[in-house]
């Protein structure tokens, strides 16, 4: 089994930790400073709590896999590691000092699985001193919850570096789509930036509101496609009907290439979504915890397959 390490100690890396040892597999986060790691330890604590609080753990699996977890700013600390989950700032230094701790530190076929979604491969590859051992695994908020990972290779990368991830992934339940070069947004963004931009379109061209469009897409496209492929359906409709329909709806498609006057007023003026209070709604009106916990639901079933310590 891979020896699991951690190099960054935000949400993504709290999350990712808190999977590894949700799988009775020891884990080391590596952060950068005292204030950052204790904040990921409240934060994978609370996890714990939520996952104990729908009954999908115990106290015990909490206090065992609490107990596999090392949180420390030593990047020495990845001595002898085997596999590297990078989930730092997305900048070229930041991920460069990673990538240079792992060449220096960690075991010599040390794979170092990044988690970016915004740089491409090749630019990582070219940052590293171990190219080949390096790839992106791209996971997706919750982490330890949502099960998809994106693995992305580049033309350097080892087949065994992307069997030995996969192996893994699979050991901690993920399901994962392999893309064989990057393209910015990699998949599931690419997706969500295009309904992203004709939602906020539909907004501003006073056809709907913002509810309204989340009931849709809630109602119709997510309840669709939890129990079936986007392909699969377009499929069953028909080359046919689907063109169509494509050739009424493509022309009136938004179809800028620049943000939009929603988003650049909302950065102008403070009110930037959830962080801030006020965006697209008006979150004092929502409730904070309610919301975390519809963000984890659909996937609760999922941590039923976990292998728990404790």
């Amino acid at each position: 089994m891979e020896k699991i390490a951690v190099y960054g100690s935000g949400t993504i890396g709290s999350c990712q930790a808190t999977l590894v040892i949700g799988h009775g597999l020891p884990c080391t986060v590596i952060g950068h400073s005292e204030k950052g790691l204790e904040r990921c330890r409240k934060a994978i604590a609370q996890n714990w709590d939520d996952l104990i609080a729908e009954g999908l753990a115990t106290a015990s699996n909490k206090e065992a896999a609490m107990a596999l977890l090392t949180v420390t700013n030593d990047p020495a600390a990845l001595e002898g590691h085997t596999f590297i989950f990078e989930a730092v700032t997305e900048g070229a230094a930041e991920k460069r000092a990673v990538y240079e701790a792992a060449a220096q530190y960690a075991a010599e076929d040390a794979i170092v699985a990044s988690c970016s979604s915004s740089m491409d491969a090749e630019v990582l590859a070219a940052l590293s001193p171990r190219p080949e051992h390096l790839l992106i695994a791209h996971p997706f908020q919750p982490v330890h919850m949502l099960p998809l990972v994106e693995v992305v290779r580049h033309e350097r990368t080892e087949q065994a570096a992307i069997d030995r991830t996969l192996a893994l992934l699979e050991t901690l339940h993920r399901q994962v789509v392999v893309l064989n070069r990057s393209v910015p947004g990699l998949l599931v963004n690419r997706f969500a930036q295009a309904l992203f931009r004709e939602s906020i379109y539909l907004i501003e061209q006073g056809v709907t509101t913002a509810a309204d469009i989340d009931k849709a897409v809630k109602y119709a496209m997510g309840m669709r496609y939890a129990s079936i492929g986007l392909l699969e359906y377009f499929d069953a409709v028909g080359f046919q009907l689907e063109s169509t329909i494509a050739q009424n709806v493509y022309p009136d498609l938004c179809g800028t290439r620049e943000l939009q006057k929603t988003v650049t007023d909302g950065l102008a003026s403070g009110k930037t979504g959830q962080a801030a209070g006020q965006g697209l709604y008006d979150w004092s009106q929502k409730d904070g915890d309610d919301f975390r916990r519809r963000k984890q639901s659909p996937y609760f079933e999922g941590v039923r397959e976990w292998t728990m310590p404790g």
